[in-house]
């Protein structure tokens, strides 16, 4: 079926702009965190019954107009042969992380049919999910899963990446390679199971010099997009990311995510025809309605109608109201209907 969502990612005419957001499902919903004190956050992602819950429990609380898939960016590294863990205030954990060639040429062949568990979710939503909402695949770009990986965690001036990057060509190119053989793979699974878009997140990408994009990570991001059926819409969103825009697009994106730090009708103007989605700062949904309304409205109206999917600049964060959220798409669904009478 061609649902609202997939009509604007290609560009069609649309009769109200679709709406979903980043991290729909999370800590800012009693649900979740109920059921976050019963299970790890690996113990959600990896029961299929559980991460299929909480995807379409989500979709269902906000009536938007596709869901995402819980998971996490970093499940693929467990095929790497890394051992992923999730601290509290911490964020993810690599416990050994790659930061020598000799550690990279060790890597195995990734099987992604050790994600098997992902795509029986994604049957799973499918299933339950009204045919007029799309379900949206996900995983990481091969430079922030990368940086993960280097890193071992969260970073903010990723020195070792980049210095990885720099001095050990040939190290960076086979990890890229591994993490893009082994990300076109996941997503063709995700896709197979039932996902009808996929979304590639290269969310650290934003700390780069274009030049040091186009040469280190951008043939990598293509490989991937470029690989997957073309029939299917691809989102490709990156945080900080407004001077690689353009090629985030050329790496064969169907539509740009586009964050808060951006200006939406700036970003049109960039990438011409081609669709986008965004950008209300997060932070908008921890004020009031007046504020929630007015700042909506502006990204609508920035947006243009038809090519725009409305979406945060980034994910919901854990301190939002749900009503605030509730209202939020509300709003969408009411006045970017009023714009196309």
């Amino acid at each position: 079926m061609e649902t609202l969502f997939l009509r604007a990612c290609r560009n069609q005419p649309i009769e109200r702009v679709p709406v979903w957001l980043m991290r729909q499902a999370g800590r800012y919903m009693a649900e979740y965190r109920d059921l976050r004190a019963r299970y790890s956050f690996l113990e959600l992602c990896k029961q299929p019954e559980l991460a299929a819950e909480v995807t379409l429990h989500a979709r269902q609380v906000l009536q938007v107009d596709a869901a995402i898939l819980f998971a996490d960016i970093l499940l693929i590294v467990e095929c790497l042969g890394l051992n992923l863990s999730f601290q509290k205030g911490d964020g993810p954990c690599i416990s050994e992380p790659l930061r020598t060639g000799e550690q990279i040429a060790r890597l195995p062949k990734v099987e992604v049919a050790d994600l098997d568990y992902v795509y029986q979710a994604v049957r799973l939503v499918r299933r339950d999910l009204p045919e007029e909402i799309s379900l949206i695949g996900f995983a990481g770009a091969p430079f922030t899963v990368a940086s993960y990986c280097v890193e071992g965690g969260s970073s903010r001036e990723f020195l070792h990446t980049k210095r990885l990057m720099y001095t050990q060509p040939q190290a960076w190119d086979r990890l890229m390679t591994t993490l893009a053989d082994a990300t076109i793979l996941y997503l063709r699974g995700q896709i197979e199971a039932g996902a009808d878009s996929i979304q590639l997140f290269d969310s650290w990408a934003g700390c780069l010099s274009p030049h040091d994009y186009r040469k280190y990570v951008k043939p990598y991001s293509q490989k991937v997009l470029t690989s997957l059926p073309t029939e299917v819409p691809k989102i490709h969103f990156g945080r900080g990311s407004a001077l690689l825009l353009q090629d985030m697009a050329e790496c064969g994106a169907d539509v740009v995510g586009v964050d808060f730090m951006t200006p939406l009708d700036w970003a049109r103007q960039q990438l011409g025809s081609r669709p986008v989605q965004g950008n209300l700062d997060p932070a908008i949904l921890l004020t009031d309605r007046e504020t929630i309304r007015n700042h909506t409205e502006a990204v609508l109206k920035q947006g243009g109608g038809q090519g725009h999917i409305f979406n945060l600049g980034h994910g919901i964060v854990q301190q939002t109201p749900v009503d605030n959220v509730k209202f939020l798409v509300e709003t969408v669904r009411e006045q970017s209907s009023v714009s196309f009478l």
